[in-house]
């Protein structure tokens, strides 16, 4: 299948189901808010080296966890019952994204794919109230966290890291939790990992994401800070 070109002068995307094999849909346009935003509430996402032109993304099958389909392992329950970490939300979401930018993701080594254009534009995002983050605190230092967008009742993960043992684990657990009380539907994983798989993620065909999407387009997104919401 052949691979979008995109401009800067409109946000429209070629639908998701047109993607090559790898899950490349789109090459080009720029990383504004507003295209951001249409992106993920399609099923595509960024993800691109720096230096390299943007590239759009809509993987089938899809990584995804269900909420109600969380695995705690009974090695991190010590963790929880002795409160080794103390999570917060949205409290410094550039630096978590900054942490995330100098771990490697899966399936890429080398030049990180977060580069400083992309947390201009996911700062942004955050401003608008869309993008949180989860920080995860271990004696006022920070070892671990993850960030993402939130659409309806869909959040779409981006990236996690952490300097302790279990850091990223215990704050990825607490948000699905905490998103779980609130109603959520879905966490987007976009592409698999052992990580994410131990924790209840599993592979749905994009189709079906899709779906899962059509059907959030109309409920009500909790913008603004969850610092005070999922603290609640």
């Amino acid at each position: 299948m052949p691979v979008f070109w995109l401009d800067e002068h409109t946000i429209e995307f070629p639908a998701p189901e047109l993607a090559t094999p790898e899950g490349v849909l789109a090459v080009g346009g720029d990383l504004s808010p507003a295209r951001l935003l249409q992106a993920y509430a399609s099923g595509i996402f960024p993800w691109f080296n720096e230096g390299d032109p943007i590239l759009w993304w809509s993987p089938d099958p899809r990584f995804v966890l269900f909420p109600s389909e969380l695995i705690v392992a009974k090695s991190m329950r010590p963790y929880f019952n002795q409160k080794k970490f103390e999570v917060t939300f949205d409290q410094d979401f550039e630096r978590t994204m900054r942490n995330c930018q100098q771990s490697n993701r899966t399936g890429q080594s080398g030049e990180t794919w977060i580069t400083e254009d992309m947390i201009e534009a996911y700062v942004e995002v955050h401003q608008m109230g869309y993008a949180h983050s989860v920080e995860v605190w271990q004696n006022e230092e920070l070892v671990g966290g993850l960030y993402g967008i939130s659409l309806g009742k869909v959040f779409f993960g981006e990236s996690m890291f952490a300097r302790t043992s279990n850091a990223s684990k215990f704050g990825f657990i607490t948000l699905v939790q905490k998103l779980k009380e609130k109603g959520f539907t879905l966490i987007d994983c976009q592409q698999q990992t052992q990580h994410l798989g131990s924790l209840g993620a599993r592979p749905i065909s994009r189709e079906k994401f899709l779906q899962y999407l059509d059907d959030n387009k109309n409920v009500e997104t909790l913008t603004g800070s969850w610092a005070q919401l999922l603290s609640e």
